[in-house]
């Protein structure tokens, strides 16, 4: 069996591709089973890139994805800038206006935000962590696109879900510091923390900046082993990746959609 993803459900443009993998088709072994697509957590490098070579030739993806050194931090990358032949960006995010270039992002409980242009003109992905949140990831990636945020559509990719994120009341003061009002995002629980909602932090984020049409945000990584890798859940663990690009094509029956 070979690797699988789920396709966002958005009406996006016909131009528009994205999967979001799930941890089965791959070659690495233990913790890191089997696609594990990150290239920093310790796996046989070989495994990786095998993991990668097997999503490439299973989506049919139009060229090798743009992975980013993510950093958790707030940092967007041009990939119609970037040199392919340079160094692994340091960034969180990365957008593009040309075909065939493909947006990468990995996880294993951060949030995966895709954004997408009503005209198929552009495309932006981020990875939205706590850190990324309370450090404008969505903020700087909307303004990167430099386009209304009214003609965005975005799509909420797999994450951990809020009835197993706890955090500290620091963190909460972190993510509360930009909007005060994101108080119905966090539950106390009994160990005196909070279980808090990252989907709908995002989706807060989001709509303040005017990108009102939101899909996704359902799928919990923490709740399900078989299908995703979850650090929170399993500690030493593979990631998956989010993967948007615009189709050379661009017709609706195109490998992806």
């Amino acid at each position: 069996m070979g690797p699988a993803w789920l396709i966002p459900e958005w009406p996006a443009h016909p131009a528009v591709r994205a999967l979001s993998t799930l941890r089965t088709g791959g070659a690495s072994e233990g913790a890191y089973a089997s696609l594990n697509l990150g290239s920093h957590v310790g796996d046989a490098p070989a495994a990786v890139a095998e993991n990668r070579r097997r999503l490439r030739g299973a989506a049919q993806l139009p060229s090798e994805p743009a992975w980013l050194n993510q950093v958790h931090g707030a940092g967007v990358v041009d990939l119609d800038a970037a040199n392919p032949s340079s160094e692994i960006p340091e960034a969180d995010a990365a957008f593009t206006r040309r075909r065939g270039r493909v947006c990468a992002i990995l996880t294993a409980d951060c949030l995966p935000v895709l954004l997408a242009a009503d005209s198929g003109e552009a495309v932006a992905a981020a990875h939205a962590g706590w850190r990324g949140l309370a450090g404008g990831v969505i903020e700087s990636t909307v303004r990167a696109l430099a386009l209304d945020p009214g003609s965005l559509l975005a799509w909420l990719g797999p994450a951990i879900g809020p009835r197993h994120f706890e955090v500290g009341g620091e963190v909460r003061d972190a993510l509360l510091r930009e909007d005060p009002e994101a108080l119905s995002c966090f539950a106390p629980n009994a160990r005196g923390r909070f279980l808090a909602d990252l989907p709908a932090l995002a989706r807060r984020r989001l709509t303040r900046l005017g990108v009102r049409r939101i899909h996704g945000g359902g799928e919990c990584t923490f709740a399900h082993p078989d299908r995703y890798f979850s650090h929170r859940r399993d500690g030493m663990t593979g990631r998956q990746a989010t993967l948007l690009w615009l189709e050379n094509g661009g017709g609706r029956d195109a490998p992806g959609r």
